[in-house]
């Protein structure tokens, strides 16, 4: 699907809106301009520069060792790159939680110098009060509950949540809490499918879907993942797209034969001495 010539701006409120007009929200990481000008012509909803940079493009094993100059970095050159989609960063491990300060800070930093128009924070119930203050400041949040990646440790590892009453109840007021406190939108991964379902229908914003089916109001993967190109760990929600690597790696051999066969460069592809 190509953009159409009256496509219009995603903004905050038009994306809010779609829950209530019952369309499929689609979301979408980016990380770099040329991906995000690409990903942008295909009629996606949202652009993420989510923290898995880290594992994407870094070959970490986590998200822990994102820094705010990498996320700034790699914001500002997919908002450069995106002109329909909302453009929405991540706030990477230590921006936000030490304190209310910190968070207002680096939240503004996003939409300041890499010109993001919305933010994302892990956490629940106990984030609410760091989410309304951001709100506060006039910067859209988008909160991020259930297995959350930078809590890794603390759940022992990519575990579903919201399959026992005690998580279920905790994840349902955490959306609740969110919400009240200003946020427009939250992220729901690795949560069992009828806890999701619950949530979605009990909260007025939109749930955006990663592991936690297909009754949520919209969904988001890595854009890596779709394309073939993170095969360390294929989470069992994962559906590929495409697989890249072969392709890549044809081309560059391609060229390297070329290259060593004095086939490439040709005399059209140089520039020889004018008569």
């Amino acid at each position: 699907m190509s953009q159409s010539t009256d496509r219009k701006k995603m903004t905050v409120t038009r994306f809010v809106d779609k829950k209530a007009k019952g369309e499929k929200i689609a979301v979408l990481t980016a990380y770099d301009y040329f991906t995000a000008r690409t990903l942008d012509k295909t009629g996606v909803d949202s652009l993420l520069v989510g923290d898995s940079v880290g594992m994407a493009l870094y070959g970490e094993k986590g998200t822990h060792q994102v820094t705010m100059e990498m996320m700034i970095a790699h914001t500002k050159a997919v908002a450069k790159g995106t002109e329909y989609a909302l453009v929405i960063a991540d706030m990477p491990f230590l921006s936000y939680q030490p304190s209310m300060e910190t968070a207002i800070i680096n939240a503004g930093r996003f939409i300041r110098d890499a010109h993001a128009e919305a933010v994302k924070l892990e956490g629940g119930i106990e984030m609410a009060g760091t989410v309304q203050r951001i709100f506060e400041c006039g910067i859209p949040v988008m909160g991020h509950i259930g297995m959350t990646p930078q809590s890794i440790h603390r759940f022992g590892g990519a575990k579903v949540q919201g399959r026992k009453e005690k998580s279920r109840q905790y994840l349902i007021e955490s959306a609740q809490a969110l919400e009240e406190a200003g946020a427009f939108s939250i992220v729901l991964e690795l949560i069992q499918s009828d806890t999701a379902e619950e949530i979605s229908s009990v909260i007025h914003i939109p749930t955006i879907g990663i592991g936690s089916g297909k009754q949520c109001d919209g969904q988001v993967l890595v854009v890596n993942d779709i394309l073939g190109l993170y095969d360390i760990y294929i989470p069992k929600f994962v559906r590929r797209y495409a697989n890249l690597p072969p392709i890549i790696e044809k081309a560059a051999t391609d060229f390297v034969s070329d290259v060593k066969s004095g086939n490439y460069p040709s005399d059209e592809e140089s520039f020889p001495k004018k008569e």
